[in-house]
């Protein structure tokens, strides 16, 4: 399931989700140009690497910023973007802009340190949007628990369009995220050595900090 657009119209022109938009794809473009050992560097400055952050929090924690604009891959990068132009737009018209953008950051920050008490000793890079865009689908069925979300389904061969219930659509992708998770930290427990992935945790920690801090920031619910 991708979503396409929802079909709630918004008030203002959303300059800061398109703008975050651009920019993540911009650092992933010059993720492009750099030569293995030059992007290694480059992750080591600008990604969570949780070890660090562990043993010096004061010297690493604006990581916990640029990571949300770095991407392992372009899709990683385009489905993150896609839920961003979705869902992102009518949250900024809710919030405004600059709340929008404290929102945005701080649901990015708290996912990231979700994902850092999981693993605080890995030396695997944490990056990504995603933890951020989870915090936006949080707000999202505070905001608008009665819009539909005109998805993109594939049938095998086939491929339509149905309208879902944002509730449904969004409450599917978190379960599907915290079983996920659950699981992730099982098969950790198994292992004896380290393996990169999904930061489920990051995503669970922004969904979370989504619904609770919209509320904070002057989000409510409207009824359609």
């Amino acid at each position: 399931m991708f979503p396409l657009y929802d079909e709630n119209p918004t008030r203002i022109t959303p300059y800061l989700t398109y703008g975050l938009i651009g920019m993540n794809v911009l650092v992933f473009l010059h993720q492009l140009q750099l030569s293995t050992e030059q992007l290694n560097q480059f992750l080591q400055l600008y990604a969570v690497i949780p070890v660090q952050l562990t043993t010096n929090f004061a010297g690493e924690w604006t990581t916990l910023f640029t990571s949300q604009f770095l991407h392992g891959n372009w899709w990683h990068l385009i489905s993150n973007m896609l839920f961003l132009f979705v869902f992102g737009n009518n949250i900024e018209d809710r919030l405004g802009h600059f709340k929008y953008l404290i929102f945005y950051l701080s649901c990015g920050a708290f996912a990231a340190l979700c994902q850092w008490f999981i693993s605080m000793n890995s030396q695997i890079p944490s990056l990504g949007a995603s933890g951020a865009i989870f915090g936006i689908l949080g707000a999202y069925i505070i905001a608008f628990p009665h819009s539909r979300v005109v998805t993109l389904i594939f049938l095998g061969i086939f491929v339509t369009t149905v309208r879902i219930p944002a509730l449904f659509l969004i409450g599917f992708f978190f379960i599907q995220n915290v079983i996920s998770g659950v699981a992730s930290l099982q098969a950790a427990a198994n292992m004896s050595v380290e393996t990169g992935g999904i930061a489920y945790w990051a995503h669970i920690g922004g969904f979370v900090a989504g619904v609770g801090l919209g509320p904070l920031l002057g989000l409510r619910r409207r009824d359609y």
